[in-house]
């Protein structure tokens, strides 16, 4: 077959893959609730005991309260990633909280939160 052809099929391929997973919605990202937070919370930590969540207003992270201290839960797409805020910096911006890991894999994490929300997430963050 000749390269053009071949170029021009994987060109072809992964653009209607794109669009077809666009159109069927797979792009969207994931809303969480107090349910959904919890469980995936466990499914990351399972020896963990919750004992509250807060969702941020645009439901895309939330704040889960465990017998071992806070952590943060947030959407990446479809799936959803935690980070314990043990070892966590966290700041004030103007639209929310910067959240700094001493984790590689996840060094950074901003928040969205309105200004009272923001007050009540730092302190219960900081909390042991």
């Amino acid at each position: 077959m000749p390269l053009e052809i071949l170029l021009a099929m994987v060109v072809l391929g992964i653009a209607g893959i794109a669009i077809l997973t666009i159109w069927l919605g797979f792009g969207r990202r994931r809303a969480l609730s107090e349910d959904t937070s919890q469980a995936d919370w466990l499914r990351h930590f399972p020896e963990d005991v919750v004992r509250s969540v807060w969702i941020s207003s645009d439901a895309h992270a939330a704040l889960v309260l465990t017998d071992r201290g806070p952590g943060l839960l947030w959407a990446m797409g479809a799936d959803t990633t935690a980070r314990r805020l043990s070892d966590a910096q966290v700041s004030e911006t103007a639209s929310g909280l910067d959240i700094r890991f001493a984790d590689f894999t996840a060094p950074r994490v901003g928040l969205r939160l309105d200004a009272d929300a923001r007050l009540v997430w730092k302190r219960m963050m900081e909390e042991p």
